[in-house]
């Protein structure tokens, strides 16, 4: 995806276009956020396949397996669907992937809290068809839109911290405790003696949910707020790195373009383009 953000919506005539394309199982360098108005959606997710009615919403994190088809009910169908990079809200993006991990769908019942969602999205839209975006309006809404999801999911599973799993109650710790270091040198085995339990069974965890290594998981972390840090402030490459624990520039660059396929030089001068044209 070029940019930081997108949204666009999803009627008759995109859903068969998608129905009659390839459409092959596939991952994301992005963020995914599909609420559903009205249709139905076919989605292979957490390898599993499921059929959803709207109302509902949908989360996709970067690097997940999946595969949607939108599919007309009663003759009808209103998808918005919302794309982000991670660092776009990085705080909020990083929470939410130990919430939408076999969750990823959720059906709304109540559809006065749901209306409210269409006409954040409305408002997105509107900005992103200004002459000059602000982007700043965007992450607030993006991010109210996030916290009227997770109420709504309050409401309807009270008790859903208690349900939940001891793989991904430890895995939503890891990411809590991360949140909190990320910006320290602190290695894999730092995070493990944290959860007193073994690297070993961290690393299978974490590879459970998003398909990485704690290490790769802290490097991504690390990565987004880079990326965020280079794009909403003036701060040198060298100073960057130093906040987030690099302590040698070259070794920050060398990192930062393996993950990122560019400098970080490359990835300030590149956005920048972006978000003037």
């Amino acid at each position: 995806m070029n940019g930081l953000f997108k949204i666009y919506k999803v009627d008759a005539d995109e859903a068969l276009r998608i129905q009659q394309s390839k459409n092959e199982i596939h991952q994301h360098d992005f963020e995914e956020l599909i609420i559903g108005v009205a249709g139905k959606l076919e989605h292979f997710i957490d390898f599993k396949t499921k059929t959803y009615t709207a109302p509902f919403i949908s989360f996709v994190t970067q690097g997940k397996t999946h595969r949607v088809k939108p599919l007309l009910h009663n003759n009808n169908i209103e998808f918005w669907v919302v794309r982000f990079k991670s660092e776009f809200i990085p705080e909020t993006t990083f929470q939410l992937y130990a919430h939408f991990h076999e969750n990823a769908t959720l059906t709304f019942a109540s559809p006065n809290c749901f209306g409210r969602l269409i006409v954040l999205c409305q408002l997105m839209q509107q900005e992103c068809l200004q002459t000059s975006v602000d982007y700043a309006v965007i992450k607030q809404l993006l991010s109210t839109i996030f916290t009227m999801i997770e109420s709504e999911r309050k409401k309807q599973f009270p008790d859903s911290q208690q349900q939940l799993k001891n793989q991904s109650t430890t895995f939503t710790s890891f990411l809590s405790i991360l949140e909190e270091n990320y910006r320290r040198p602190e290695g894999v085995n730092f995070y493990a003696e944290k959860l007193f339990m073994s690297t070993r069974n961290l690393n299978l965890i974490c590879q459970s949910i998003l398909q990485q290594s704690v290490s790769e998981i802290i490097e991504t972390r690390k990565l987004i707020e880079a990326k965020n840090l280079l794009l909403t402030t003036t701060k040198t490459i060298s100073e960057i790195g130093f906040e987030l624990g690099y302590q040698d520039k070259a070794y920050f660059t060398n990192v930062f373009k393996k993950k990122a396929g560019m400098t970080p030089s490359e990835f300030r001068s590149e956005i920048q383009k972006l978000i003037s044209e």
